[in-house]
């Protein structure tokens, strides 16, 4: 389909929660995976959330096989996640660092529970009930948060571990986001 504009940390859409998928596998429905799933791919995205391109729905996807945004990460399954609902398992949390399309060329590190399950749908209503941990679930929370209006800065603790890819890491090959 085609690779779409990311809307960057200012524009108020960004700021809203996403209105819930109401039919599955329609057109648009496919349209609009196509194009979020051909912009993380342009982007060399770990995921996308669907508010990131200007539509205000409850959908991410996420993914990462050899990322060379993310090298050192370990691979998530590709997957389409429609009306998600987060649970975490426990009280554990891990810091780690994140970035985001919507936050191009920053990074810093955010909170995270450790452990999670997850449940949804695919964009044909298949129930999706998973387990996740480390990267996954990071991942997994990050993209969810966009469809409740929130951005990685907004959770990050001390914002010294805030600040521009480039200047944080210097002698590292890490793209723009």
């Amino acid at each position: 389909m085609a690779v779409i504009k990311v809307l960057r940390m200012g524009d108020p859409l960004l700021l809203e929660v996403a209105q819930p998928v109401l039919q599955f596998n329609t057109p648009e429905l496919h349209d609009l995976i196509q194009d979020m799933h051909d912009t993380m791919e342009y982007m060399s995205g770990a995921g996308i959330a669907a508010p990131q391109i200007g539509v205000s729905l409850r959908v991410v996807i996420f993914g990462v096989g050899n990322n060379p945004r993310y090298p050192d990460a370990e691979q998530v399954p590709y997957t389409v996640l429609i009306n998600p609902e987060l649970t975490p398992i426990g009280d554990e949390l891990e810091e780690g660092w994140e970035g985001c399309l919507s936050v191009p060329g920053m990074r810093g590190i955010v909170p995270r529970y450790s452990r999670l399950h997850y449940t949804g749908f695919d964009q044909f209503g298949t129930p999706i009930d998973r387990l996740a941990s480390g990267f996954h679930a990071r991942v997994v929370q990050h993209e969810c948060d966009h469809l409740d209006g929130i951005l990685y800065p907004m959770r990050i603790a001390d914002l010294s571990n805030f600040g521009y890819t480039d200047v944080l890491f210097p002698n590292q090959d890490i793209q723009d986001d």
